[in-house]
């Protein structure tokens, strides 16, 4: 069974960039891989039934994630922003994408710390 390229992803990004933000972009620069994704225009569950309004996005964020075949990765995540209009403010998603004090991924992070706990021999 062959798979389609958008299902080949969730085998490479963690679940919750797959679930909630689209592929739109990859491209290979200076021998680092950037991966470009946009959060999905769904509104947060906590702001169902109020009047909001797509509002483009914020500024990148630039988190380097784990290394694919020896090459550097770098996710380019577009996080979406809506006005709403009953507040009259700005709303968006909390991802807490970023590990505290780093520029990767938690999950990366987590992995390094992991890794960091084993002495060599």
């Amino acid at each position: 069974m062959s798979l389609p390229f958008s299902a080949f992803v969730k085998y490479i990004l963690p679940d919750f960039l797959v679930d909630n933000f689209e592929l739109v972009a990859i491209h290979e620069i200076a021998e680092v891989l950037h991966i470009t994704l946009e959060e999905r225009n769904e509104i947060p569950a906590e702001y169902i039934g109020q009047k909001l309004i797509s509002k483009g996005f914020f500024k990148d964020a630039h988190l380097q994630d784990f290394p694919m075949r020896g090459q550097v990765v770098m996710l380019n995540i577009k996080r979406r922003r809506w006005y709403n209009e009953e507040t009259e403010s700005v709303v968006y998603r909390d991802w807490n994408l970023v590990a505290k004090g780093t520029r990767m991924t938690q999950e990366f992070a987590d992995f390094l710390k992991e890794v960091n706990q084993y002495e060599p021999e």
